[in-house]
């Protein structure tokens, strides 16, 4: 069974920890603070969760999930990634992670930003657009009228076909943005932005994006 390295522990990272686990995935996840910090977490996800080092998740993943904040990207470990799969869950919070002028002055992405920073791993968009809470409670089966739809972006057609399958595990349709330079289209004060949508909806609403 896939392994799935998840670094940062926040609102979003435990969901994940819990919704993978929970699909039979193994989970070794990180936080700044160090694995010791992390036995409630594990205890209350389970067997299948163990508490490591950044490095070690890195490492350890199979495929890896990156949700720090995005003022903490440069301390993500690059050489452990090279040639995984990255699933950046990021938005760019001024209030957070200070003001970044490319970022201001639209001219890149907070996956793009990732991307550079792991020039030897294939960065795909994932889970940023959903409230943690929502991860493991509002998927449904395929097919299901009126099912949730997530949005993904990378230039992978590979790592969009991952999430593709990823999210439907989950219980959710996919619709694809393209490549990195347009995953701003499902971030944040944008129409497609943690609200719930449909696949048509989603649709519509990356269309009505504005940069």
């Amino acid at each position: 069974m896939t392994t799935v390295g998840i670094i940062g522990a926040g609102n979003i990272g435990s969901a994940l920890a819990k919704g993978f686990t929970g699909l039979g995935y193994d989970v070794v996840i990180a936080n700044s603070r160090g694995p010791e910090t992390l036995s409630d977490l594990v205890a209350e996800v389970g067997d299948k969760a163990r508490a490591a080092t950044a490095q070690e998740a890195a490492e350890a993943g199979d495929i890896v999930v990156v949700t720090v904040p995005l003022k903490a990207i440069d301390a993500v470990p690059v050489a452990p990634l090279v040639g995984k799969t990255v699933l950046d869950t990021n938005n760019y919070y001024f209030e957070r992670d200070g003001h970044i002028a490319e970022l201001d002055q639209k001219k890149t992405t907070t996956s793009q930003m990732l991307q550079e920073h792991l020039p030897q791993s294939t960065v795909v968009k994932a889970f940023n657009h959903i409230p943690a809470v929502d991860i493991t409670t509002d998927g449904s089966p395929a097919g299901t009228e009126n099912r949730r739809a997530l949005a993904t972006s990378s230039d992978s057609d590979e790592a969009v076909a991952l999430v593709t399958r990823i999210y439907d595990e989950f219980g959710f349709d996919t619709v694809n943005v393209g490549p990195l330079s347009e995953s701003w289209r499902v971030e944040r004060d944008q129409p497609a932005y943690v609200v719930r949508q449909n696949r048509d909806e989603l649709e519509k609403n990356l269309a009505r994006a504005e940069r």
